[in-house]
């Protein structure tokens, strides 16, 4: 078993909360790392568990505390929340990971089954083949099996429209 160096707050699971970036009108899980062994783990099995307990997906968003780029789709978030909200809630739970822009890939893993894996790992995981790097912000949509449902772009420009952001939401590619 390997060696665990805990130095943050555990995984924190919760709805709502000040620290999402993600505004609280989507009552988004928000998802603290835990630091292990000089990387940051977002463990995403509870909210996996939840989505396939009540039959939805996950919208899983990755942004950054100190990202501009995620403060831009997050106000586009809050500015049509009366648009989106109705949309996310008919299938999707929302993920917030909270992070911040001095976590690279090699830095950053996720759990969605029994071994946390790298970002690279993760991203080969869900078919993704791309060899991009971490770009923030990044959404993936997963079903509840942890399978990814579409592709989806990353960075500058994320969903700027309402239209755009609803194309997601409905898998319309």
């Amino acid at each position: 078993m390997r060696r665990r160096l805990l130095l943050s707050l555990p995984l924190a699971l919760a709805a709502g909360g000040a620290v999402a970036g993600v505004p609280a009108a989507y009552a988004p899980v928000v998802v603290q790392p835990r630091a292990v062994d000089g990387h940051q783990e977002y463990d995403l099995r509870p909210a996996l568990e939840r989505a396939r307990r009540e039959n939805r997906r996950l919208y899983v968003y990755l942004g950054a505390h100190d990202c501009p780029f995620c403060k831009r789709y997050e106000r586009f978030l809050e500015q049509h929340a009366a648009e989106l909200v109705p949309e996310f809630n008919k299938a999707w739970i929302v993920v917030d990971l909270r992070s911040s822009l001095a976590t690279n890939a090699p830095k950053l893993w996720l759990q969605t089954g029994p071994q946390p894996l790298a970002y690279a790992e993760f991203q080969r995981a869900l078919g993704d083949e791309r060899a991009r790097q971490l770009v923030y912000p990044s959404v993936w949509l997963l079903d509840g099996q942890a399978r990814a449902l579409m592709p989806m772009p990353a960075g500058t420009g994320t969903f700027e429209t309402v239209p755009e952001q609803l194309e997601i939401l409905r898998l319309e590619q």
